[in-house]
């Protein structure tokens, strides 16, 4: 009996790992097979896309990626441990835009949102009050944000680079009412982009 009673104790054990496995695996999205590389003057971040959380943003960021939308444009807010977000293409660029990057730039994109957690280095979109008013100004991640969840449409990771998101968190920043802005131009050099072969 004691034998019996050990043995199920151990297989009642083993299932409760394999659900938990499934539910921590569950909760992380595959990635597509593209990544995406913007250099700045302190280093590059790399990331990936999720399609399968929010197919229409990824569609969008990357379109505006294609176009080299984002070259000259940069982050305007680095809050340690919180955010730094990307300015919005059609008012963050230095250099004048074609009429196609600025047709796709001032699109806006239906709010996806997911039961993905904003933890560190998750890409989540900017928007105003309007759910559905995303362009183009996304946020990377530089902590965790529950309060954020399922209200801002997460699309996509860092996959390489953290480093370079911890040297951004040490630059001399300003708070200018609820946001804590760069306290000079941090100019994102060249987006560009690649991609992985299908495994």
């Amino acid at each position: 009996m004691c034998r019996d009673k050990r043995v199920s104790i151990f297989i009642a054990y083993i299932t409760l790992l394999s659900f938990v496995s499934k539910g921590i695996h569950a909760s992380e999205p595959d990635f597509g097979s593209t990544r995406v590389v913007f250099q700045t003057n302190y280093g590059d971040i790399e990331f990936g896309f999720y399609p399968s959380v929010a197919p229409k943003t990824v569609e969008h960021i990357f379109k505006l990626v294609r176009l080299g939308g984002y070259n000259t444009n940069h982050f305007f807010r680095v809050d340690k441990g919180f955010v730094a977000q990307v300015a919005d293409v059609a008012g963050g660029r230095s250099a004048p835009m074609n009429e196609e990057q600025r047709a796709v730039a001032e699109k806006n994109v239906v709010g996806e949102f997911s039961e993905v957690k904003h933890v560190r280095g998750i890409l989540s979109m900017g928007r105003h009050a309007d759910p559905d008013s995303g362009s183009s100004s996304f946020s990377m991640l530089l902590g965790d944000a529950p309060h954020l969840d399922g209200t801002y449409a997460i699309f996509g990771k860092v996959t390489k680079g953290d480093e370079t998101l911890r040297k951004l968190e040490q630059l001399p920043t300003r708070r200018e009412g609820i946001f804590v802005m760069v306290s000079f131009l941090l100019q994102l050099f060249s987006f560009h982009s690649f991609h992985l072969k299908q495994v």
